[in-house]
């Protein structure tokens, strides 16, 4: 009897270990799992779901039903779609963001359409973004819902999800499935992502090395950034700070903010400094910027000043020809022109040289 009840008790075992072993078994499903992902800026947005076929089914209204609904399992009584199979489609986002215009916090979310028959939709994301598709879903967990409207698309096999539209700042993610697609639009304030990112790190390594001030200044500049603080970052390169260093790079960033805030007169005293560390071509950049910005007696002056100090060199030649050119003297620029093309080092400069001479010798402005 003893030794019929240990048989027994080692089949039972035996059945237990081989229905575990067999439940881990790592078999292809039938949706086969996805993962997209686009930068946005420097935000990353990436979406992991299941890809379901159409095969010839009829899917919206019928496979996926419009409206919320009781899906007969879960505790979900009024649950919307799952935007694709098995598991929560879900949507993670590296920094803040927004989605159809809706602010949005860092993180993972489950992702469900509430699917409507008058082409519409409601996009939903979940703080919980772990559940088995939208059979547990809790409207109290809602983290965002934005009202879209539906596509019509060429056949989609495949249910796929993908990035179109992308921008600076934004892209569109897109959801297609037979002959409907659902697109949102998803944005970061990608300044203030940067920037953020660079207010933590000066107070590290990152903040002892001169460089790092003057780019994240600039990239204020350029980019819709405060320019009080950028003005304070670009001090900080200038003077003051053991890394602190005065050059010509430095200068032009500080003179550029000053120009931003209404302070042109600063801004070229500011740049006059400047240019007795600038390089040739440096002195040459800032006299064709002046050109640009309409202040035509003062890009002489500069250019001048190169052509004295740089005697003879080729670049200085491009930028009197350039000075008289604007003057409206297409004579005194062609000289200019001429002494370039015999000093310029390499077939490409004497081939935009020689751009230049053709096109003053039609009476066309070189600049």
């Amino acid at each position: 009897m003893k030794k019929k009840t240990i048989t027994t008790l080692f089949m039972c075992l035996m059945l237990s270990v081989s229905f575990g072993t067999f439940a881990q078994l790592n078999a292809p499903r039938g949706s086969q799992q996805a993962t997209i992902s686009q930068r946005v800026g420097v935000s990353d947005v990436s979406i992991t779901y299941s890809r379901p076929s159409v095969n010839e089914r009829e899917i919206w209204g019928k496979l996926v039903p419009y409206g919320m609904n009781n899906l007969g399992f879960g505790t979900s009584t009024a649950a919307p779609w799952r935007a694709g199979a098995n598991e929560n489609t879900t949507i993670t986002l590296s920094h803040d963001a927004k989605i159809e215009g809706k602010s949005i916090n860092a993180g993972t979310y489950g992702l469900h359409f509430e699917v409507k028959a008058d082409n519409t939709a409601t996009l939903i994301l979940s703080k919980d973004a772990d559940a088995w598709g939208s059979f547990f879903y809790d409207q109290s967990k809602d983290a965002l819902r934005a009202d879209i409207a539906t596509t019509s698309v060429p056949h989609h096999e495949l249910l796929t999800f993908a990035f179109n539209d992308v921008q600076a700042n934004s892209a569109t993610a897109t959801l297609a499935w037979g002959k409907k697609a659902f697109p949102f639009a998803i944005s970061f304030d990608v300044t203030n992502v940067v920037l953020d990112d660079w207010r933590q790190k000066s107070k590290g390594q990152a903040g002892f090395q001169r460089q790092n001030w003057e780019q994240a200044a600039n990239f204020a500049l350029n980019n819709g950034g405060d320019l009080n603080e950028a003005m304070g970052w670009i001090d900080s390169a200038i003077a003051g700070q053991f890394f602190s260093q005065k050059t010509f790079n430095n200068l032009q960033i500080k003179a550029q903010i000053l120009n931003k805030l209404g302070k042109e007169d600063e801004a070229l005293g500011i740049m006059d400094e400047a240019l007795t560390m600038g390089t040739i071509f440096q002195v040459h950049q800032y006299g064709r910027t002046l050109i640009t910005n309409g202040k035509i007696d003062k890009a002489f002056e500069v250019f001048s000043m190169n052509a004295e100090k740089n005697k003879d060199q080729w670049p200085v030649h491009y930028g009197m020809a350039r000075a008289y050119s604007a003057k409206g003297d297409f004579k005194a620029a062609l000289k200019h022109l001429d002494k370039a093309l015999v000093n310029a080092p390499n077939e490409a400069s004497k081939g935009r040289v020689q751009a230049n001479i053709d096109k003053l010798k039609k009476g066309e402005d070189i600049n």
